[in-house]
C-alpha cells in the first residue's frame, strides 16, 4: 500500500505539510495524490474511533455482532443477499467470512429490544436467510487499533464485623 495511505490509515488527522515532511515530498504531490485516492474511492470517508463509554449517558447504543447463514443466489453468489442486508439502516458492517456462517452482520440499536426485532422481523425472515446467531458486545477494549480506556469502576469497600 502506499505510504500516504498508510499514514492517513493511521492517524486521519494528519496534514499535507505533516505528510510531506515524513515522506520527503512536497505538500502539493501529496495533495493530489490524496485528491487522486478521494476520486477514485480508494479513501472513502475519514472517522475519529470514539470511546462511547467514556460519553454515553444511561440511554446507551447497544451493539450486535450477528452470523448469518444464506444460500447463495444463482449466477449472483452473496453478493446479491449482502446488498440488500447492508442496505438496512440499522446495519453499520457487513462481511463474507469463512466458517459455518456466510456473513457477519454489525447492527446497532437503542436497546436489546430493538435488535431482537431487527433480527426477528427483517433479518430472519428474508428469502435466502437460512439462520442467524446473535452476539452482543458488553464490552470494547480495543477498536481500529486503538486501545479504549474505561472509566474508573466504582470499587466497593469491604466491610468486616
Amino acid at each position: 500500500m502506499d505510504e500516504i495511505l498508510e499514514i492517513l490509515e493511521k492517524d486521519g488527522r494528519a496534514t499535507v505539510e505533516d505528510i510531506a515532511k515524513m515522506l520527503r515530498k512536497s505538500p502539493d504531490t501529496v495533495k493530489k495524490a490524496i485528491k487522486k485516492y478521494e476520486k477514485e474511492g480508494a479513501i472513502l470517508k475519514y472517522k475519529a474511533v470514539i470511546n462511547k463509554d467514556l460519553i454515553r449517558d444511561t440511554e446507551s447504543e447497544v451493539r450486535a455482532l450477528i452470523e448469518v447463514n444464506i444460500v447463495p443466489q444463482k449466477d449472483l453468489g452473496f453478493d446479491k443477499i449482502a446488498e440488500r442486508i447492508y442496505s438496512f439502516p440499522e446495519v453499520t458492517s457487513c462481511y463474507l467470512i469463512s466458517g459455518t456462517y456466510d456473513l457477519l452482520v454489525v447492527v446497532e440499536g437503542k436497546n436489546l429490544h430493538t435488535v431482537s426485532n431487527f433480527v426477528a422481523e427483517k433479518l430472519s425472515c428474508l428469502e435466502h436467510v437460512r439462520g442467524t446467531a446473535t452476539h452482543f458486545l458488553l464490552k470494547k477494549y480495543k477498536e481500529d487499533g486503538v486501545i479504549l480506556k474505561h472509566k474508573s469502576e466504582n470499587k466497593r469497600i469491604a466491610i468486616s464485623y
